[in-house]
Formats: C-alpha cells, structure tokens, sequence
C-alpha cells in the first residue's frame, strides 16, 4: 500500500468546500473485526498491526479522533477520495500530514505510516491535504487594455489549471482561483488556448479527446469560464503532437494553431476561421519531432506578429522562432543554450509583469535544483526583454505540484 508523507509548506490555505463534519457518521464496528470487514465506502482503521480487533470506520472528516486519537496501527481506505492522515488535531499541518490513495476493493491496507493520527479528511485530489486545489497565481495589473493571456479582460495575465480529478481551475492573478469545469476534463489528453477562435474577442480553450481524436473549441465567456463545446476536428488528432493555440500568425485577426505531425516530423499552421480551423498549411517541413515543447507565447519582439518558442529535446536548448509576414516562422534563434530540460511544461502567461512585454513561466520536474526550490511542482517566472529573449527565471513558488497540466 502507498502512504507518502506530504511536503510541508509554510503557509497553508484553506482548502475549498471542505467542512468538519466531526464524528457524525463514524463509529466503532463490533469486536474482533478484520479488514474484510471494513465497509465499501469507509475508511477503517484498528489499534493492531494485523488489522484484527475493534475497528474505527467513518467516511466523513473527523477533526478530533476522541479515544482512538494516536491509536492506529493498520488502516484501509475503501473509499474513491485520498484520506489525509494528520498527526494534528484539526486538520493541522505543523505535524506530519500523511495520504492514502483510494482503494475501493480494499486490497490494499497497511500501517498508517505514522503512530499519531489525530484528524483525517476525504479529498479528491492528494495536494489538498495541505494546500487548495489549485496552486497561487499573481499577477501585476497592466496599464494598458487587456490583451494576450486575459480571459477575463481585467488586464492581469491568467493561468488555467487542471487537476488530477479532472477539474478545470481558472486563475485570474490575484491569488485566488475559480472552478470552471466540475470534472470529465481528464478525458482530454492535450489542452491549449490564446487566442480568440470563436470570433467574439474572447480567449478559447482548445481541447483533444484521447479515445477519439477529436478536437474540440470551448469559447470564452470573458469571466474565465468556458461555454459549450463546439467540435472542429471531427477524429484524426491523435496523430500531432504538441498542439499549440498560437495566437494570429496568418494576419487575418484571428488566432492560429499549430500542430507537430508524429508520423513525419512536419509542422502544420491551421488557420482560424469564422468557423473554427481552416485547411492546414506546411510550415516545417520536418524535424520537428526533436522538439519536445512549443510555446505560443504571443508577440515576443514587438513587431506585431505572434512568434514560437521551442525546446530541443536531445539538448535542452530553448529557440525562439519569429513569426514571419507570410505566416509562417522565421529562422530560429537560440535563447536558451541547456538546462531547459529541467522543466516540465512551459506557460504562455502573456505580460506577467505588465511592462509590456511578454513573459514565459514555466513549472519544474525532479531534476530541477535551485537556492529558492528543488524539484518537483517550482514555479519559475521569466521576464521578456522584447527581443524574443527573456531574463533569467526567478523561482517564485513550489506549491505547482500535484496538477494535471498548466495552460
């Protein structure tokens, strides 16, 4: 059985929608229970190691565990939710904070990887055992109108992220975050947006089905929620790769999007159109497959057109690919000579900053290691110098793990 011991962090939010409910529906089963004993939908904990005698079940958060407070020795969760095991009373998380994954068929039980319990909770998703679901996002507010990046036009870059339930979180920039999709997103195996598809001046969310292929437009509603999907790729998307909303490449004031062909290597531009995409055009003509992260970061040099960014998988290199008049993408530029393979995905965050520039962030993997944070889930902001360069990456949070994709 899995049992890990949550990071500490030193400043924890409440987590949403999540009330004490105290001891109301736990209880204590007959003597002598076993683990097969335990209850479809419970989580059961005993005194023993072997999982034998007086057995504590709830399936509720319990802030104080009264007589069985430091008491369990093996425990089971038959539940569908992650159960945080705190070793505070209150949810509390100066003491250790220890999650046990969903096991609904109850095979898997074990020792609760710590002697002192005293509060556990039900969460969907293990980081909200000691932090919110979606990680802290801020931005500063820009003196001029909203552009690239701003789906809520409040002129502060946003992020959208989604979690490992499958929710879709909106973060407009001052901290706070907003659900946006209730659940089924996990369906999706590659999101992108910036840009407006959907020709009513609103950023869009572009979204691929993995069991079919298909692609599909969720327009903006210009609060950072999504309306009802449109389809624009009726199956076949399944063989891209790294498919990136690009912003207006072709000139006709409508965003792009690009598509890296598995099979051959070949970059392909899909112009927007009043209806969705249009018939695709050959941008690259191969190669491509070497690159293991594009970028559509917006304009990134000032000359009014929306460039690329690409990491060079076999070296860790970063280019910046300019935009061209015939929309298409000029020769590349290293910007970025190693190490970007530290990084686990990359963010298009618009004017982060609000110079009037646009920046790039992007969120770390294991191997990153710095004086300010190491290894998974860091949050690393670069500002960009408006030349399709950026300044170095100031690590500015570690609390961006446990998601399921940035965008």
């Amino acid at each position: 059985m899995r049992i890990s011991m949550l990071r500490r962090v030193a400043t924890v939010a409440t987590t949403l929608g999540l009330t004490s409910l105290g001891l109301f529906g736990a209880g204590v089963a007959p003597a002598q229970a076993a683990v097969s004993d335990c209850p479809s939908g419970y989580f059961c904990a005993w005194k023993t190691d072997n999982g034998t005698g007086t057995m504590y079940k709830t399936n509720v958060n319990t802030a104080t565990l009264g007589t069985w407070d430091n008491t369990f020795r093996s425990v089971v969760n038959r539940t569908n939710k992650f159960v945080c095991l705190h070793e505070d009373a209150d949810y509390g998380t100066n003491g250790g904070v220890y999650s046990m994954p969903a096991d609904p068929a109850g095979t898997e039980w074990g020792g609760p990887g710590t002697n002192s319990v005293s509060s556990l909770k039900f969460v969907p998703t293990e980081r909200e055992c000691v932090l919110p679901a979606y990680p802290e996002w801020n931005a500063y507010t820009a003196p001029k109108a909203a552009g690239f990046g701003d789906m809520n036009a409040d002129k502060k870059s946003d992020v959208v992220v989604r979690d490992k339930a499958g929710r879709l979180w909106f973060l407009p920039g001052d901290g706070t975050g907003k659900l946006v999709g209730s659940g089924g997103w996990n369906a999706m195996n590659a999101l992108t947006r910036h840009g407006d598809f959907s020709g009513d001046g609103r950023e869009d969310v572009i979204a691929r089905e993995a069991s079919t292929g298909k692609l599909w437009l969720y327009p903006g509603t210009g609060t950072g929620a999504v309306g009802t999907r449109k389809l624009i790729g009726s199956g076949g998307w399944n063989g891209m790769n790294q498919i990136t909303a690009f912003g207006n490449l072709t000139g006709d004031s409508r965003s792009d999007l690009l598509a890296v062909e598995k099979s051959t290597g070949k970059l392909w531009l899909y112009p927007g159109t009043s209806t969705g995409i249009g018939a695709r055009k050959l941008i690259g003509s191969g190669g491509w497959n070497a690159m293991n992260a594009l970028v559509g970061a917006g304009d990134l040099n000032g000359d009014g057109r929306a460039d690329l960014v690409a990491r060079e998988a076999s070296t860790g290199k970063l280019y910046f690919y300019p935009g061209t008049s015939t929309g298409g993408v000029g020769s590349r530029v290293l910007i970025g000579s190693g190490g970007w393979n530290v990084m686990a995905s990359f963010l298009a965050v618009g004017d982060y900053n609000a110079d009037g520039r646009n920046d790039l962030a992007t969120i770390t993997n294991s191997n990153y290691v710095s004086a300010e944070c190491r290894g998974v889930g860091c949050l690393v902001l670069y500002t960009g110098k408006g030349t399709g360069a950026f300044n170095a990456g100031v690590p500015e949070d570690g609390n961006w793990w446990g998601l399921n994709g940035a965008f």
